[in-house]
Protein backbone atom coordinates (compact mmCIF):
# COMPACT_ATOMS: atom_id res chain seq x y z
CA UNK A 1 0.00 0.00 0.00
CA UNK A 2 2.79 2.39 0.87
CA UNK A 3 4.57 1.60 -2.31
CA UNK A 4 1.08 2.72 -4.33
CA UNK A 5 1.23 5.92 -2.27
CA UNK A 6 4.63 6.67 -3.29
CA UNK A 7 4.20 5.66 -6.98
CA UNK A 8 1.12 7.34 -7.47
CA UNK A 9 1.26 10.73 -5.40
CA UNK A 10 4.45 11.17 -6.92
CA UNK A 11 3.51 11.00 -10.65
CA UNK A 12 0.69 12.99 -10.09
CA UNK A 13 2.80 16.05 -8.89
CA UNK A 14 5.09 15.47 -11.37
CA UNK A 15 2.47 15.83 -14.09
CA UNK A 16 0.70 18.33 -12.37
CA UNK A 17 3.89 20.61 -12.23
CA UNK A 18 4.44 19.54 -16.21
CA UNK A 19 1.07 20.17 -17.17
CA UNK A 20 0.80 23.61 -15.27
CA UNK A 21 4.06 24.83 -17.59
CA UNK A 22 1.17 25.89 -19.89
CA UNK A 23 0.02 28.74 -17.80
CA UNK A 24 3.28 30.11 -17.28
CA UNK A 25 3.56 33.46 -19.25
CA UNK A 26 7.01 32.09 -21.37
CA UNK A 27 5.00 28.80 -22.53
CA UNK A 28 3.96 30.35 -25.57
CA UNK A 29 7.27 31.38 -26.51
CA UNK A 30 9.44 28.53 -25.55
CA UNK A 31 6.66 26.29 -27.52
CA UNK A 32 7.40 27.92 -30.39
CA UNK A 33 11.35 27.40 -30.34
CA UNK A 34 12.68 24.07 -31.78
CA UNK A 35 12.40 21.27 -29.29
CA UNK A 36 9.93 23.28 -26.48
CA UNK A 37 10.24 21.89 -23.42
CA UNK A 38 12.19 18.95 -24.08
CA UNK A 39 15.19 20.84 -24.69
CA UNK A 40 15.66 21.42 -20.64
CA UNK A 41 17.16 18.52 -19.30
CA UNK A 42 14.99 19.35 -16.12
CA UNK A 43 11.95 18.25 -18.09
CA UNK A 44 13.35 15.10 -19.78
CA UNK A 45 14.37 13.71 -16.09
CA UNK A 46 10.95 14.41 -15.26
CA UNK A 47 9.53 12.59 -17.80
CA UNK A 48 11.73 9.51 -16.70
CA UNK A 49 10.81 9.84 -13.41
CA UNK A 50 7.18 9.85 -14.07
CA UNK A 51 7.67 6.74 -15.90
CA UNK A 52 9.59 5.23 -12.77
CA UNK A 53 6.69 5.90 -10.90
CA UNK A 54 4.28 4.56 -13.31
CA UNK A 55 5.88 1.43 -13.84
CA UNK A 56 6.34 0.86 -9.97
CA UNK A 57 2.61 1.34 -10.12
CA UNK A 58 2.00 -1.60 -12.68
CA UNK A 59 4.54 -3.68 -10.61
CA UNK A 60 2.54 -2.84 -7.37
CA UNK A 61 -0.75 -4.01 -9.19
CA UNK A 62 0.13 -6.63 -11.31
CA UNK A 63 3.32 -8.26 -9.30
CA UNK A 64 3.79 -11.40 -11.06
CA UNK A 65 4.68 -9.41 -14.65
CA UNK A 66 8.02 -9.11 -13.60
CA UNK A 67 8.68 -7.35 -16.80
CA UNK A 68 8.08 -4.59 -15.16
CA UNK A 69 10.24 -4.18 -12.49
CA UNK A 70 12.63 -4.96 -14.91
CA UNK A 71 12.08 -2.09 -16.62
CA UNK A 72 11.91 0.20 -14.22
CA UNK A 73 15.33 -1.02 -12.69
CA UNK A 74 16.65 -0.19 -15.71
CA UNK A 75 15.04 3.23 -16.05
CA UNK A 76 15.92 4.27 -12.90
CA UNK A 77 19.65 3.51 -13.43
CA UNK A 78 19.19 6.37 -15.83
CA UNK A 79 16.36 8.68 -14.39
CA UNK A 80 18.17 8.63 -10.54
CA UNK A 81 21.55 10.30 -11.52
CA UNK A 82 19.81 12.74 -13.68
CA UNK A 83 17.30 13.88 -11.09
CA UNK A 84 19.82 14.67 -8.68
CA UNK A 85 22.37 16.68 -11.24
CA UNK A 86 19.06 18.34 -12.03
CA UNK A 87 18.01 19.22 -8.60
CA UNK A 88 21.72 19.79 -7.13
CA UNK A 89 22.76 22.29 -9.97
CA UNK A 90 19.29 23.91 -10.08
CA UNK A 91 18.95 25.09 -6.73
CA UNK A 92 22.36 25.70 -6.04
CA UNK A 93 22.29 28.35 -9.01
CA UNK A 94 19.20 29.54 -8.22
CA UNK A 95 20.19 30.93 -5.07
CA UNK A 96 23.63 31.90 -5.83
CA UNK A 97 23.89 32.84 -9.67
CA UNK A 98 20.30 33.10 -10.12
CA UNK A 99 21.02 34.28 -14.49
CA UNK A 100 23.22 31.45 -15.02
CA UNK A 101 20.23 28.91 -14.67
CA UNK A 102 17.57 31.75 -15.82
CA UNK A 103 17.39 32.96 -19.15
CA UNK A 104 15.81 36.12 -19.74
CA UNK A 105 13.13 35.35 -22.20
CA UNK A 106 10.21 37.03 -24.29
CA UNK A 107 6.84 36.97 -23.46
CA UNK A 108 3.35 37.17 -24.81
CA UNK A 109 2.14 40.58 -24.97
CA UNK A 110 -1.48 39.51 -25.85
CA UNK A 111 -2.82 36.06 -27.45
CA UNK A 112 -2.36 36.39 -31.25
CA UNK A 113 -5.82 37.06 -32.96
CA UNK A 114 -6.91 34.99 -36.06
CA UNK A 115 -5.17 37.54 -38.55
CA UNK A 116 -1.86 37.68 -36.51
CA UNK A 117 0.39 35.04 -37.89
CA UNK A 118 2.90 35.47 -35.03
CA UNK A 119 2.32 36.48 -31.47
CA UNK A 120 3.56 39.85 -30.08
CA UNK A 121 6.23 39.53 -27.39
CA UNK A 122 7.44 41.69 -24.32
CA UNK A 123 11.69 42.62 -23.99
CA UNK A 124 13.62 39.52 -22.60
CA UNK A 125 12.52 39.51 -18.88
CA UNK A 126 13.65 37.03 -15.98
CA UNK A 127 10.63 35.39 -14.86
CA UNK A 128 10.47 32.71 -11.80
CA UNK A 129 7.92 30.00 -11.27
CA UNK A 130 5.99 29.33 -8.67
CA UNK A 131 7.51 28.18 -5.55
CA UNK A 132 4.82 24.80 -5.44
CA UNK A 133 5.46 24.55 -9.21
CA UNK A 134 9.28 24.61 -9.36
CA UNK A 135 9.13 22.22 -6.38
CA UNK A 136 7.17 19.78 -8.85
CA UNK A 137 9.48 20.01 -11.47
CA UNK A 138 13.07 20.55 -9.51
CA UNK A 139 12.34 18.40 -5.98
CA UNK A 140 9.31 16.15 -6.70
CA UNK A 141 11.56 13.81 -9.09
CA UNK A 142 14.83 13.48 -6.92
CA UNK A 143 13.18 12.79 -3.86
CA UNK A 144 10.89 10.20 -4.78
CA UNK A 145 13.36 8.31 -6.79
CA UNK A 146 15.51 8.61 -3.79
CA UNK A 147 12.51 7.00 -2.05
CA UNK A 148 11.94 4.87 -4.10
CA UNK A 149 15.81 3.65 -4.67
CA UNK A 150 16.54 3.05 -0.86
CA UNK A 151 12.96 2.18 0.14
CA UNK A 152 11.89 0.26 -2.52
CA UNK A 153 14.27 -1.62 -4.92
CA UNK A 154 17.24 -3.70 -4.22
CA UNK A 155 20.89 -2.20 -4.92
CA UNK A 156 22.52 -2.33 -8.31
CA UNK A 157 25.04 -5.37 -8.33
CA UNK A 158 28.66 -4.28 -8.59
CA UNK A 159 28.82 -5.04 -12.53
CA UNK A 160 25.07 -3.85 -12.73
CA UNK A 161 26.52 -0.40 -11.45
CA UNK A 162 29.92 -0.36 -12.97
CA UNK A 163 29.10 -1.75 -16.61
CA UNK A 164 25.66 -0.36 -16.77
CA UNK A 165 26.32 2.89 -15.15
CA UNK A 166 28.98 3.42 -17.10
CA UNK A 167 26.74 2.73 -20.32
CA UNK A 168 23.72 4.42 -19.65
CA UNK A 169 25.45 7.76 -18.92
CA UNK A 170 27.18 7.70 -21.94
CA UNK A 171 24.04 6.99 -24.08
CA UNK A 172 22.76 9.70 -21.80
CA UNK A 173 25.42 12.45 -22.44
CA UNK A 174 25.35 11.70 -26.11
CA UNK A 175 21.99 11.96 -26.73
CA UNK A 176 20.99 15.23 -24.70
CA UNK A 177 24.42 16.96 -25.82
CA UNK A 178 24.09 17.03 -29.45
CA UNK A 179 20.25 17.76 -29.01
CA UNK A 180 20.56 20.49 -27.04
CA UNK A 181 23.41 21.86 -29.54
CA UNK A 182 20.91 21.41 -32.56
CA UNK A 183 18.57 23.52 -30.64
CA UNK A 184 20.46 26.20 -29.93
CA UNK A 185 22.08 26.47 -33.64
CA UNK A 186 18.07 27.26 -34.79
CA UNK A 187 17.00 28.99 -31.58
CA UNK A 188 20.15 31.61 -31.44
CA UNK A 189 20.86 30.49 -27.41
CA UNK A 190 21.02 27.34 -25.33
CA UNK A 191 18.27 26.52 -22.87
CA UNK A 192 20.46 27.43 -20.08
CA UNK A 193 22.17 30.71 -19.77
CA UNK A 194 25.76 28.73 -18.77
CA UNK A 195 25.56 26.95 -21.69
CA UNK A 196 24.96 30.09 -23.94
CA UNK A 197 27.67 32.10 -22.47
CA UNK A 198 30.41 29.23 -23.19
CA UNK A 199 31.97 28.21 -26.12
CA UNK A 200 31.74 24.65 -27.67
CA UNK A 201 35.16 22.96 -25.87
CA UNK A 202 34.12 24.72 -22.92
CA UNK A 203 30.05 23.39 -23.68
CA UNK A 204 31.74 19.71 -24.09
CA UNK A 205 33.61 19.68 -20.60
CA UNK A 206 30.71 20.65 -18.98
CA UNK A 207 28.65 17.75 -21.06
CA UNK A 208 31.36 15.58 -19.86
CA UNK A 209 31.68 16.77 -16.00
CA UNK A 210 28.28 16.38 -15.49
CA UNK A 211 27.96 13.17 -16.76
CA UNK A 212 31.12 12.04 -14.60
CA UNK A 213 29.08 13.54 -11.76
CA UNK A 214 26.11 11.83 -12.41
CA UNK A 215 27.96 8.17 -12.60
CA UNK A 216 30.09 9.11 -9.15
CA UNK A 217 26.90 10.33 -7.67
CA UNK A 218 25.11 6.96 -8.65
CA UNK A 219 28.01 4.46 -7.63
CA UNK A 220 28.42 6.29 -4.41
CA UNK A 221 24.54 6.16 -3.66
CA UNK A 222 24.22 2.50 -4.65
CA UNK A 223 27.26 2.19 -2.38
CA UNK A 224 25.31 3.41 0.51
CA UNK A 225 22.33 1.41 0.09
CA UNK A 226 21.78 -1.47 2.17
Amino acid sequence: MRRIFLHTVAAAIMAYGFASLKYMPVDQFISSQKGGHSQFLTIIGLWLAIMTMTLGVASDLFPTITVFRKIKRLVLMVALPISTIVTTVYWTLLIFWTEMILAARPIPIKSPSPDELVPSFSEPTILRIPLKIDLALHAVPAISLLAEFFFVERKYSRGQAVYGGILMTALACSSYAPWIEYCAKSNGSFPYPFLTDAPFDVRVMIYVGLSTFALVTFWIMNSLHA
